[in-house]
């Protein structure tokens, strides 16, 4: 598909923000109001309560199309099927049956890219806010500055997911010149500054926030333990990039934690509240009409390779009666969630102790002892006997995969994981004829005159 670059449409007022249990329910529009927070009085003199709100926003903003954006990488990274009695695109365009292709200008591709150029936007007038007004202390300062650089990463690595080798804009701070496409070596070369950027910012922050950020932060909501945070994501990026050295000193100074709770992280949280989200991915389990199935393969190769008793294996749970549509058939609902108000993690501690095995594998021979350390506690953690197979780094490689496909089953990384390793012909295909796509296309209004 031929892709025309233009100017990106990206709304240029900050989101409305939302109620937690813990927040309390706050506006940011356009308008100069004294009695709530403005968009104007934001950018010129704003209090501290103004910057306390747009945290809160962005925080907020993170989960905007959350639902969409794993469905998306999970479908087609064949995780899951996604059967919709009233959006057949699951199973169409996101596997490519017979002659559909990607949509630059339907939902799975726009609203995702929209949502986290929003919540950019966002930490873009936070930073630009502490630029025009004076605080108590530098500390406070740099507090938010690290706060919204370490986000803003976040979120465009998010958008660079799915476009892949199309690219993403970084430099969005100005809606009325905005930065080029880059390509994605440079954007993950951005990213990664914006994230040292954000972790030296953290560094000077002082020993507290001079904001709250949600429960799912707890252990995580002060400079130190954001600056762990940082250095999670920052970990992520750098086995993107193929800089395993780069990875374990990153995961040195981060959260992980070998002998740890897999769960330790930082999450996503949602509430029944007015105003506040509900879990996007949740649906009871036997559903019809809106149905996440596990692929079949999931359960399959598990039983073939002698790994019943994996309890990972309870991510997903035997229907009552199959799901069909489109020729596909799954037995078994994705239940990793138990309500609608179930967190949504982020990044956890088992993603890094497995980010550790990779950059041991990756770092050569001297590293394999490390890595069958962290391979070891991720299958006796979860029922299996420890890895008995060879000692090279192709096997080790492909076993690390094995782990993180069933550790990470649902979180974002299965269809990223077979992609840089080259590995996508390898994914399952049910139906003769689909295909497994390598990255999704540019929104249209980025094509758009």
């Amino acid at each position: 598909m031929k892709l025309v670059i233009h100017n990106i449409k990206i709304v240029s007022a900050a989101l409305c923000v939302f109620l937690t249990l813990q927040f309390s329910s706050c506006k940011i529009d356009d308008s100069i109001n004294p009695n709530n927070p403005s968009l104007e009085g934001a950018l010129s003199n704003a209090t501290l309560d103004d910057l306390n709100n747009l945290v809160v926003g962005t925080e907020s903003s993170m989960r905007n199309n959350l639902g969409t954006y794993l469905d998306d990488v999970g479908v087609v990274g064949r995780e899951i099927y996604r059967f919709s009695g009233s959006e057949p695109r699951f199973t169409s365009d996101l596997l490519g049956a017979g002659n559909a292709v990607l949509d630059n200008n339907t939902f799975y591709t726009t609203n995702p890219w929209a949502s986290r150029y929003r919540t950019i936007k966002n930490t873009n007038i936070l930073i630009s806010a502490i630029e025009n007004t004076s605080l108590p202390t530098e500390a406070q300062k740099q507090a938010y500055l690290g706060f919204a650089n370490t986000i803003k990463a976040y979120q465009l690595l998010l958008v660079l997911n799915l476009s892949n080798d199309n690219g993403i804009r970084v430099d969005v701070a100005d809606p009325s010149n905005l930065g080029p496409f880059v390509p994605k070596a440079e954007a993950l070369t951005q990213i990664a500054a914006l994230l040292e950027s954000g972790f030296g910012q953290l560094n000077a922050a002082g020993a507290t926030f001079p904001f709250q950020l949600s429960a799912g932060f707890a252990g995580f909501d002060n400079p130190d333990g954001f600056k762990r945070f940082n250095r999670g994501i920052a970990a992520r990026v750098a086995v993107y990039r193929g800089q395993f050295a780069e990875a374990l000193n990153f995961l040195n100074a981060s959260f992980l934690n070998i002998n740890g709770d897999f769960n330790s992280g930082v999450y996503h949280v949602f509430s029944g509240a007015t105003g506040d989200q509900l879990n996007p991915v949740f649906l009871p389990l036997n559903s019809t009409g809106e149905v996440r199935v596990a692929q079949p393969a999931f359960r399959t190769d598990a039983l073939a390779a002698g790994a019943a008793n994996d309890d990972r294996l309870n991510k997903i749970a035997l229907r009552s009666a199959p799901a069909t549509q489109s020729g596909l058939t799954g037995t078994h609902d994705l239940v990793i969630f138990q309500s609608n108000t179930d967190p949504v993690s982020i990044i956890r501690n088992e993603e890094l102790i497995l980010i550790y095995a990779e950059s041991k594998i990756r770092s050569g021979a001297a590293g394999y002892t490390d890595a069958l350390i962290a391979i070891n506690r991720i299958r006796q953690g979860h029922g299996l006997t420890a890895y008995s197979g060879a000692l090279t780094e192709t096997a080790l490689i492909n076993e690390m995969l094995i782990q993180r496909r069933y550790s990470l089953f649902m979180e974002g990384h299965r269809w990223i994981d077979m992609r840089r390793y080259n590995k996508l012909n390898e994914l399952p295909i049910d139906r003769t004829g689909d295909d497994v796509w390598v990255s999704f296309p540019l929104p249209f209004s980025e094509n758009a005159g």
